[in-house]
């Protein structure tokens, strides 16, 4: 793979888990969606205060996040851990170069606030190695994976 060499545009997104499924925000107003779970009654998605154009980096940072904290669920039950209430993501997917060639690279930040950073880094990894985005990216892209326990 390829390093960027000039960030071009980033896609950021701040996703929380809920019962009801997650929520999906971007850094600036310009992505609100609540997203269900699959199976759910309820809309499959619900854009709401959108502006007409977000990035496909924002788009796709949101999707990635809601898999991510979802498959970051499935992961901690299977430890037989506790997800705090407050746990969060935050993608942020960037559109970049090198010399002629057009690169995407994301930053994963999970936040599980009151774990151990070895006990929540368990979890990071277990959720990443079961999410299909981040199975899709794996080799493809520059990814960093950052745990926070804060």
């Amino acid at each position: 793979m390829s390093n960027i060499e000039k960030v071009l545009v980033t896609g950021k997104t701040h996703t929380t888990l809920s019962s009801s499924g997650s929520t999906s925000r971007g850094h600036n107003g310009n992505l609100d969606i609540q997203l269900s779970i699959p199976g759910s009654a309820e809309p499959a998605h619900v854009f709401a205060a959108t502006q007409p154009h977000p990035t496909a980096e924002q788009l796709f940072a949101g999707a990635w996040s809601a898999c991510y904290i979802a498959a970051v669920g499935l992961a901690a039950k299977a430890l037989k851990v506790t997800v705090p209430a407050d746990v969060c993501v935050d993608i942020e997917i960037d559109l970049g170069q090198a010399g002629n060639a057009y690169l995407l690279q994301a930053r994963l930040n999970l936040r599980l606030p009151g774990l151990t950073h070895e006990v929540a880094s368990a979890v990071a990894h277990a959720a990443d190695q079961m999410c299909p985005y981040s199975k899709a990216t794996r080799g493809n892209i520059d990814v960093a994976l950052n745990v926070q326990t804060s």
